[in-house]
């Protein structure tokens, strides 16, 4: 690529850029929310069309203008978000679209999908229906997509966000054999320690701009993120111990089904304290989204599941800013979220779906500031100096990339989005925190940013429940961790003595409930 450039209105998501993408090769691309990673990789991939520059493969000048041109170059993109039709088998999947000549043969398929999983290490059932998949065997299905394309360079976007390490280990023995076999790969990810693991050579973006690349045996984490960012971050994550830590929340025997009858929490017993953050670990769908949902009143759990509210004393820091429920423990179940919040309990919610759940993407930032506090006006207008304030305040220490405070927050990127989400559920005081994969999709400075204000938020004698998906981060920042497997608990320990092989076997193992912690 050269010279590349491409524009959306004012904002230059990528100006000038030069990148080499060499045959056997893996190459990283770094950079932060916004820095125009996935754009570059959206042109190579016929998502974008350039405003400017050029693309060569080998020695020709090409013109992309589709996913399928890039695919008659041999390239392919496997996406953060999958493109799978859940009701087709993985052999459905991978053909779909595809013009063959003759007759579709679905077993001729199934049989050449079977060969290049041999090939490489894949394992993947070709008739295996797509809603029974795990989100890695999904992810398998996307990689052996492309290369039944016939891709030479494959591009996979946050590959690792949603894998335990056991899954992402064998992702990267994958790669190396598709290495081996001449393949070229680029991973755009946040993640430093993968970077350092699976990469030969890590390419540099910062605001829109090519900073540099660097051979991988020739750097270490704190040298790419000080290119990445421009200035020296500090990588550690403070993990400060708070010495009262008082019950806030104990949830009893949860049980939640989902619509087709299928228990997705089963008899989830802990307690949150305050002055804690308890990680939540578990790989994707063991219940942590409705455990959160239950607890904010936004699931109707099965009679004899219980969530007791403990609110703070007189003597606790956080006492005097709250209406006082019952001393002895509230009930929360039963209640919706409006009315918890009208007997007292400050509680705040980051969802997992951001604009589904969490803000309103049609409107920008001082109205969605204004959804947590327009009942609190006392005439029938709305009051938007406020919001406006709060919004101004979380843009400049989040650092939101905005063009202006009323731009609808659906044209920002997924970084910024969560900003804004963040910034409004902390600004509201709460007692409780709750976020679900808070730094998904944030790049690396942004990421503790997040971390320092949910340490703030637990100094305060907040209970913090903090689901994530990277364990690295839940063993530096949590407390405690419980771990949650096909809907149970199958432990909890203690973030501070145990290790990322214990947890990430009892995410995947069910087995007898362990606490140590």
């Amino acid at each position: 690529m050269r010279g590349i450039t491409k524009t959306f209105g004012p904002v230059v998501a990528n100006n000038k850029i030069d990148l080499d993408i060499r045959e056997g090769e893996i190459l990283s691309l770094l950079g932060e929310n916004g820095s125009g990673k996935t754009t570059l990789m959206n042109m190579l991939s016929g998502i974008y069309f350039p405003d400017g520059g050029q693309i060569f493969v080998g020695e020709q000048e090409v013109t992309i203008r589709s996913p399928k041109d890039a695919f008659d170059l041999g390239i392919g993109m496997i996406h953060q978000h999958f493109k799978l039709v859940d009701v087709l088998t993985a052999t459905e999947n991978i053909v779909l679209g595809l013009k063959e000549p003759g007759k579709l043969d679905l077993k001729a398929a199934a049989e050449k999908i079977r060969t290049i999983c041999q090939r490489y290490g894949f394992v993947v059932d070709p008739n295996q229906k797509v809603y029974n998949m795990t989100v890695s065997q999904k992810q398998t299905v996307e990689i052996v997509k492309v290369l039944y394309r016939g891709a030479d360079v494959l591009i996979l976007d946050e590959p690792t966000a949603v894998l335990t390490p056991q899954e992402t280990n064998r992702l990267f023995d994958v790669l190396r054999n598709m290495k081996a076999d001449g393949k070229s790969i680029v991973i755009i990810t946040h993640k430093l320690h993968e970077v350092m693991a699976i990469s030969d050579r890590v390419a540099v973006l910062r605001k829109g701009e090519f900073i540099g690349e660097v051979a991988t045996k020739d750097t270490d984490p704190q040298k790419l993120t000080d290119m990445m960012v421009g200035r020296t971050v500090s990588l550690n994550i403070d993990r400060p111990l708070v010495e009262h830590r008082p019950v806030r929340l104990e949830v009893k025997d949860l049980t939640v089904r989902n619509h087709d009858g299928v228990k997705v929490l089963d008899n989830v017993s802990f307690t949150a304290c305050g002055g804690e953050i308890l990680g939540i670990a578990g790989i994707s769908g063991s219940g942590q989204k409705e455990l959160l949902e239950a607890i904010a009143g936004l699931q109707h759990p099965l009679e004899g599941s219980h969530v007791i509210y403990y609110p703070p004393t007189s003597d606790e820091p956080i006492a005097g800013q709250h209406v006082p429920v019952d001393r002895k423990g509230e009930e929360l179940l039963g209640k919706d979220p409006l009315q918890i919040h009208r007997i007292g309990v400050s509680m705040a919610f980051v969802p997992e779906d951001r604009l589904g759940m969490g803000l309103v993407g049609s409107m920008g930032m001082i109205d969605n500031m204004m959804l947590k506090s327009y009942r609190e006006g006392r005439g029938p207008i709305a009051d938007r100096k406020a919001p406006k304030v709060l919004a101004e305040q979380v843009r400049q220490e989040l650092e939101v990339s905005t063009p202006s405070l009323t731009t609808p927050v659906r044209r920002l990127s997924g970084g910024n989005v969560q900003k804004v989400l963040v910034g409004r559920e902390i600004a509201s005081a709460p007692t409780v925190l709750m976020t679900a994969y808070a730094v998904r999709g944030l790049d690396i400075n942004t990421s503790y940013t997040i971390y320092h204000l949910l340490n703030e938020q637990k100094q305060k004698g907040v209970a913090v429940i903090f689901v994530g998906e990277d364990l690295d981060v839940l063993l530096e920042l949590c407390d405690r961790i419980l771990v949650l497997c096909s809907g149970k608990v199958n432990g909890i320990v203690d973030g501070r003595s145990t290790t990322k092989e214990e947890v990430g076997l009892m995410m995947t193992n069910l087995r007898k409930e362990v606490h140590r912690a």
